[in-house]
């Protein structure tokens, strides 16, 4: 399909100041955020995972205190090939493995301390997790990321000037020496009790500005230009402020900066993020698909079913966030039957509740629209292409089916390359004659890059939605019914 002229003005001018203000002349956008283009291809990967696996798999433990001996760590029949089979049939686009947790054990053969892989019974000390996965990803076609722990319960040197080095170091490695990443995932939780070389007390450290930050972010950018860098407060991406896996109904891809920080007392608006941010920083969903975020045999019997899989699906991905689903390796080196079988029909039962878009082809009728085919790009399929209202509130997009359809879900998009505007929206469908309004038992409030509602069935041959507040005129994608 022909772009509009609208389009391509908007598009190619889009990263600028001066295309914000000239988008739209009638209500101009003078303050728009927009994401980087990387992190809306990052949004984009919707569903990946999460890898725990190390020390503590062999112990029994979630944090481990840094003292567990090496020589524990010992799986007879791991395989990273499995790991990324399973992913893939799961829907997972990508896998970030944690190379080195609060303990402080590396599963790569780190040449910064002894605490590592090199020095245990696997593979007879010539294993290399890191690499090991890497390679299985580029053979699979999933992307490759890493969580390193800021924390290390194990290094003498922590909180000391000496161990940020130390860990600049460790950063330096992993992002030089595995290929191309696209997430670098940094945790909130550091400082407190630990072994610390045998000191066994509490460090207490300045979480904000203990690591130097900035030089971190600046090592990411040099080594790895295409990775979306993950913390409590971005700024590629943040926490959801939870580790339950969904995001507020309302949510917000902005975020104040230079406000939010490992420790910051107010977590929990991130789930809903700021409406007046002035940092485009959209929200990770992490959650795991077992009680614990390591492998515990007594958790056999606790991992979360298909359906639980789905609901967290629609309250990440269709609110807004991506959904990072960690699954805990077992004690052979493998992920457990359980987890595999759960995640894989939760893939199926997802694609099956959105395979069929009853609304694609359909034009729809506008209420008005910049540019001559914008109304036809809501349901062309083309993420590159959108409808523009002129109004910035009560623009509606209107659907004729021509009969009768069952619809129990609809999945609203903004295009975000434009920025998030949306702030409240309404769905009424057609009963005979008289438009109704739809309860979708949640809020309809913003939309940003997906919006996912899930209804009652309702029985219709028509839908309208309604934009009834917006920062800005509305900038669709799509909308779809299924």
């Amino acid at each position: 399909m022909k772009k509009s002229l609208l389009f391509a003005f908007l598009l190619g001018t889009a990263m600028t100041a001066t295309a914000q203000r000239n988008a739209n002349r009638e209500h101009p956008i003078t303050d728009a955020l927009i994401p980087t283009a990387k992190q809306v291809e990052w949004q984009k990967l919707e569903t990946y995972a999460f890898i725990h696996f190390g020390l503590n798999t062999f112990n029994d433990k979630e944090w481990g205190y840094g003292n567990t001996d090496v020589k524990t760590f010992n799986p007879t029949n791991l395989d990273c090939e499995q790991w990324a089979k399973t992913l893939v049939a799961a829907g997972m686009k990508g896998v970030i493995l944690t190379a080195k947790h609060h303990d402080g054990f590396c599963l790569w053969p780190t040449h910064t301390t002894d605490y590592c892989i090199r020095n245990t019974p696997y593979k007879n000390g010539e294993g290399d997790l890191v690499g090991e996965l890497s390679k299985a990803c580029k053979k699979y076609g999933l992307k490759f990321g890493v969580y390193l722990s800021p924390w290390d319960r194990n290094q003498a040197s922590y909180g000391s000037p000496y161990y940020v080095k130390f860990y600049h170091r460790q950063l330096t490695e992993l992002l030089s020496n595995y290929g191309e990443l696209f997430e670098v995932w940094f945790d909130g939780a550091n400082g407190g009790d630990g072994w610390y070389g045998g000191a066994e007390e509490k460090r207490t450290i300045d979480r904000r500005n203990y690591y130097n930050f900035p030089r971190i972010f600046e090592i990411v950018d040099s080594l790895q230009p295409k990775a979306t860098v993950f913390g409590d407060g971005g700024p590629g991406c943040r926490w959801v402020g939870n580790e339950n896996g969904f995001a507020g109904e309302t949510c917000w891809s902005m975020i104040p900066a230079n406000t939010v920080f490992p420790g910051f007392k107010n977590y929990k608006q991130l789930q809903y993020g700021w409406e007046d941010g002035n940092q485009w920083t959209p929200a990770e969903c992490d959650v795991s698909i077992r009680p614990g975020w390591f492998y515990h045999e007594s958790e056999d019997g606790k991992v979360k079913s298909v359906d639980d899989l789905c609901d967290l699906y629609y309250r990440s991905v269709g609110h807004n966030a991506t959904m990072l689903l960690n699954f805990p390796v077992d004690k052979n080196g493998l992920i457990h039957p359980v987890d595999s079988a759960n995640a894989v029909n939760f893939h199926k039962k997802i694609q099956q509740e959105l395979a069929v878009d009853l609304l694609k082809g359909v034009t729809p009728k506008v209420d008005s629209q910049q540019g001559k085919n914008g109304r036809k790009n809501i349901t062309d399929g083309n993420y590159d292409t959108f409808w523009a209202s002129k109004k910035v509130k009560g623009a509606s997009i209107e659907f004729q089916l021509g009969k009768a359809k069952q619809i129990s879900r609809l999945m609203l998009q903004e295009y975000i390359p434009l920025g998030q505007r949306v702030k409240a929206f309404s769905v009424y469908y057609l009963q005979g004659k008289e438009w109704v309004k739809l309860n979708p038992n949640e809020e309809t409030t913003t939309i940003g890059y997906k919006r996912i509602l899930r209804f009652d069935e309702i029985t219709t041959n028509g839908i309208r939605v309604v934009f009834d507040d917006a920062k800005g005129c509305p900038v669709i994608n799509s909308v779809s019914a299924y």
